[in-house]
């Protein structure tokens, strides 16, 4: 592997004061029912509550805040299935610089239109056929753009990571924390932040089981790159983790577990019928291994991510339906 300057916490602590401005300060929330029956006592981070509906929007904001005068003029271009999209339009937006989002045809079309809603152009490509950083790379190349990527970028994990950062500030040193992984973004941002402010705490990466590159790797010690997984959890739908987040997660990460798509059905259910929160399938990644795991943590005191809650309204419906 290359030699890289990796990001620290201090990333982090700079990248919290660049976006407390503009980002939500996204409330903690907890469930009587659910510390009952898990036997433990979880605390519930909703970046649902995040601007765009999901915690990308700190990495974009704290990526795109940090452009010089002509890459605000040129503008940015990225790749996403939705929430970094958003993220990015919206930071965009925010910062008076144009965007062009690279989309999958089958997006929910909910996080298209909110994408184009902030004032982004969206070009569409096939994720099943199609290589999305390809066509990323291409467009920054033509039109000069700057490249951000949805995850394997220093200043999208140090974003990420101050969600987790406000979690401890806000609730105290943590047993253990469950984050969702896709490309590794949230989970290698979250570990930075964890092994500063409560470095004792077990730090669990949940992937769907279709995709489980991730486990995989972790497993290995080496990126392994698979096949677009067939999963609800469209946030999740990463093909491996990135040159970035993949060492990071290696030294900080205790361990990596995988959950069925059942299991997040079962998740958006709970959040909707107990705690009154809309929640996307990959922002029930943490529940579902809560659950999962709960003879590991009976007695602790548990962190979860909902990671974001974006999804479009007649999924969401046969989903919890089911």
């Amino acid at each position: 592997m290359e030699s890289l300057t990796l990001p620290s916490y201090s990333d982090v602590q700079a990248a919290a004061e660049r976006i407390k401005p503009v980002a939500n300060l996204t409330p903690v929330l907890t469930s009587r029912s659910f510390n009952e029956e898990v036997g433990a006592e979880v605390f519930f981070k909703c970046e649902n509550f995040q601007r765009t509906g999901s915690f990308k929007f700190r990495g974009a904001y704290n990526s795109l805040a940090k452009f010089s005068e002509a890459q605000r003029k040129a503008g940015v271009v990225a790749f996403s299935s939705g929430n970094h999209a958003q993220g990015i339009a919206l930071a965009a937006k925010l910062l008076n610089m144009p965007a062009t989002i690279v989309m999958p045809t089958d997006a929910p079309a909910a996080k298209v239109a909110a994408t184009q809603g902030y004032g982004a152009t969206v070009v569409f490509y096939d994720r099943y056929t199609q290589d999305r950083e390809a066509i990323g790379r291409a467009l920054a190349e033509e039109k000069g753009m700057t490249l951000i990527p949805s995850y394997d970028h220093p200043d999208v994990l140090s974003g990420q990571g101050t969600a987790a950062k406000e979690l401890i500030e806000s609730v105290g040193n943590l047993d253990a924390l469950f984050v969702g992984l896709g490309g590794g973004g949230m989970l290698s941002g979250t570990s930075l932040s964890v092994r500063a402010l409560s470095p004792d705490c077990v730090i669990y990466g949940v992937e769907p089981e279709a995709g489980n590159d991730g486990q995989r790797s972790f497993q290995s010690g080496e990126l392994v790159h698979i096949d677009t997984p067939d999963t609800i959890a469209d946030g999740a739908q990463t093909q491996h983790l990135g040159k970035y987040t993949f060492p990071i997660i290696l030294d900080g990460v205790n361990e990596i577990v995988t959950v069925t798509d059942e299991e997040l059905i079962e998740g958006m259910k709970f959040f909707a019928q107990r705690m009154k929160i809309v929640v996307e399938p990959t922002g029930c990644l943490g529940i579902a291994a809560v659950r999962k795991l709960k003879e590991k943590i009976k007695g602790l005191k548990v962190g979860v991510i909902i990671t974001g809650g974006n999804v479009d309204t007649e999924k969401y419906a046969r989903l919890i339906l089911t």
